[in-house]
């Protein structure tokens, strides 16, 4: 367990690098690209962040997608709460720690005593490495100047894509997904730069409604059909009883 928690820290944590590199090409100082990875600490929402203002998105916008991004991790501290009952005095330090990956190991374990481990262990390795890798990424892209020139700007954009490949395991998952990236294309000419990003969000919700109509539907089908073969049921047997009834009073 503490061999896969490690893994799993290890992998996410290195691409820190990738963070720093495409937050100094977005113009950010090595100073606030190390405090978005100390403060902020999700992956998915910095690189919304500083791929909006690196766009030429608003402040506002650029905030307000990588909020929504983030929005997740409230509903994973929810569950983590409950399983991991950690000491009050401990919970805020331990929510910094509530991500996809600490998420998932910690849910995986059988018991408690496992559950804490694996989210410590995770969250730990993790956050050590993201640091520590967004500063040499940071430092690294401001000694060679323009990241574009490098090719190094595609880093963010395919470290995201990394991130969110895992979690396209349903079909409805990926639903939303093609329809996020229809969106925010048909925004992209249209809109300024990161708005697209809070008008993509409302793939999420457009697929839970039809989903769950299309299951009201299926429901409401299968309800008709049965009501339909009980009552072909009861008129067979209401005839076969009269039928015999017939037979029984000729004789």
């Amino acid at each position: 367990m503490v061999r896969d928690a490690l893994a799993v820290g290890v992998a996410v944590g290195l691409s820190g690098f990738a963070f720093g590199v495409t937050s100094a090409g977005a113009g950010l100082t090595v100073a606030q690209t190390c405090a978005l990875s100390l403060l902020v600490f999700s992956g998915a929402s910095q690189f919304a962040l500083v791929g909006a203002l690196g766009a030429g998105g608003s402040p506002f916008a650029a905030a307000a997608g990588a909020f929504f991004l983030g929005a997740r991790n409230a509903f994973y501290g929810l569950r983590l709460s409950q399983l991991l009952r950690f000491p009050r005095a401990v919970r805020p330090f331990a929510a910094q720690w509530v991500i996809d990956e600490t998420s998932a190991v910690t849910l995986a374990q059988p018991d408690r005593r496992s559950a804490r481990i694996g989210f410590t262990v995770t969250g730990a390795t993790i956050y050590l490495l993201w640091n520590l890798t967004t500063l040499l990424g940071a430092l690294g892209a401001s000694a060679l100047g323009d990241p574009a020139a490098w090719g190094l700007d595609a880093a963010g954009p395919a470290v995201f894509l990394a991130l969110l490949a895992p979690m396209l395991k349903g079909r409805r998952e990926r639903m939303v997904a093609g329809l996020a990236v229809v969106l925010a294309l048909a925004c992209l000419p249209l809109l300024p730069a990161g708005v697209p990003v809070l008008v993509a969000a409302l793939a999420a919700p457009v697929v839970l409604i039809a989903a769950r109509r299309g299951t009201a539907r299926e429901d409401a089908a299968a309800t008709t059909a049965g009501q339909d073969t009980t009552d072909t049921t009861d008129i067979t047997d209401a005839t076969a009883t009269t039928d015999t009834a017939l037979r029984t009073g000729k004789h």
